[in-house]
């Protein structure tokens, strides 16, 4: 029986390693200290979010979709300031942070044996 991919995870990983090359190009040639971050985050958590959309268990899912919004307000943020000068909103790089420390804890939690695989 094939294993189930999470179409969703697999775009998101995909999404952000292009992303993460293209702000590496725009930070190299246009500057901006938050563009580099911001680009850096993007690729180390593509290939996390490509092997979360292998694994069949519930927490592993939903951690990768906290890893999907979080990378969203954090690095969002970043390029806007960078990019347009202002803010994305008060506190959405921290509240990305947050996001993204609950995501990598809940990663952690669903290798805790216990866990059930999806039916």
């Amino acid at each position: 029986m094939p294993h189930p991919v999470s179409p969703a995870l697999l775009f998101a990983g995909g999404i952000n390693g292009a992303l993460g090359v293209a702000l590496s190009a725009v930070a190299a040639h246009a500057g901006g200290p938050n563009l580099g971050v911001a680009a850096s985050l993007l690729l180390a958590h593509a290939p996390a979010l490509l092997a979360l959309s292998l694994v069949n268990m519930r927490v592993a899912a939903l951690a990768g979709y906290g890893l999907v919004l979080g990378l969203l307000l954090f690095c969002g943020d970043l390029v806007t300031r960078d990019l347009l000068g202002q803010k994305l909103f008060p506190m959405a790089a921290p509240a990305g942070g947050i996001v993204l420390i609950a995501a990598w804890l809940a990663v952690a939690v669903s290798a805790l044996p216990g866990r059930r695989a999806r039916t």
